[in-house]
This record gives C-alpha cells, sequence and structure tokens, in this order.
C-alpha cells in the first residue's frame, strides 16, 4: 500500500530520524515504510499520524 509519509514529514519540517524518535522507532523502520518495504502496524500508523497531525486514512492512498 503506498503512503503519504514522507511528502507529510517534509510539510512537517520533520527528519526521517526525528519522525522515528516522535514515534518511538527506527529510522530504518521510517524509511522503509516511506519506501513501501514495510506495512506499519495499526498502533504505529496512529502514532505516526498524530505525530503529523494528520488521520491514518490520509497517510495512505488507496490504490
Amino acid at each position: 500500500m503506498k503512503n503519504n509519509i514522507k511528502k507529510l514529514r517534509r510539510t512537517a519540517k520533520l527528519s526521517q530520524e526525528e519522525l522515528a524518535k516522535l514515534c518511538k522507532v527506527s529510522r530504518q523502520t521510517i524509511n522503509a515504510i516511506e519506501n513501501d518495504k514495510y506495512d506499519p502496524t495499526l498502533q504505529l500508523a496512529f502514532t505516526i499520524a498524530s505525530v503529523l497531525e494528520t488521520t491514518v486514512d490520509k497517510l495512505f492512498i488507496n490504490n
């Protein structure tokens, strides 16, 4: 499933490292999610959405 996380992260002016720290995961996890190599757990998706001040629906692109 494709996502908008990279775009939303950049809009929020956060690095992958900063987003990872706020979400309590590694930078590699954020990188893998942004590059569609890993689907986050539902809990992590909600955490990312909260940090980026958006909804889970807006994080992901339904193909």
